[in-house]
């Protein structure tokens, strides 16, 4: 079953002197279940894909559905509930708040939804159990490894239960050791039915999931 469709994407970025084509005529689709890596040289429109995927940015043209859902008109208010709800994003660079402890970071995406403290504890603690770190729920991102950090990030992700979970470059600032560990985590969350597309240069990662889409300067070339 489908789960996501980009339709005739086109993103264009203009300043008063230039304007660049980030995405051309880009379509797209996913299915449930799919654990799907973007792969391209730096500066292809990956990332700029994976935002507009994931409701971060807003097409130029064409059409996103997302669950079924067109959310080409949606309003502000509305496309952020529906992004709260369905989708979890895990950033290269963890995209922590230092000033937070490990489990106020996880329970960061609850906050939105009408629930108590006990219970956004509750399934923060419950996703920090999945990733193996509920032991460091009291300690701050400078008192983590990268990967651990990384953890913490994927557990953010996980809080809201989303079908969706979108991973821009998850093990770009790690080591082979904790990228590949991150990678375990992430194939095991598509094993339990989570959908996941994964911006990634590591071509060794990319043929271990389930399919791969390559771009190349703004446009999907397979």
């Amino acid at each position: 079953m489908q789960i996501i469709s980009l339709e005739n994407i086109s993103k264009v970025y203009s300043t008063k002197e230039i304007e660049t084509l980030a995405l051309e005529n880009v379509n797209l689709e996913v299915n449930k279940g799919d654990f799907l890596s973007v792969m391209g040289p730096s500066g292809c429109g990956k990332s700029t894909m994976l935002n507009i995927m994931g409701l971060l940015d807003i097409p130029t043209g064409g059409r996103v559905n997302i669950n079924r859902v067109d959310t080409t008109n949606m309003k502000d208010k509305a496309m952020a509930e529906f992004r709260n709800k369905t989708l979890g994003f895990v950033f290269q660079s963890f995209h922590l708040v230092n000033s937070l402890n490990v489990l106020d970071n996880v329970e960061l995406p609850l906050l939105y939804r009408k629930m108590s403290g006990s219970e956004r504890t509750r399934r923060a603690k419950e996703v920090l159990e999945k990733v193996g770190l509920v032991h460091r729920t009291k300690h701050f991102p400078s008192q983590l490894s990268g990967g651990q950090c990384q953890r913490v990030a994927i557990a953010r992700a996980l809080v809201g239960n989303p079908e969706i979970i979108l991973a821009d470059e998850p093990t770009g600032n790690l080591d082979s050791k904790m990228g590949a560990e991150i990678m375990d985590l992430l194939f095991q969350l598509n094993n339990e039915g989570a959908t996941i597309v994964m911006v990634t240069h590591d071509e060794h990662i990319a043929k271990k999931t389930k399919c791969i889409v390559r771009f190349f300067d703004g446009r999907r070339v397979q």
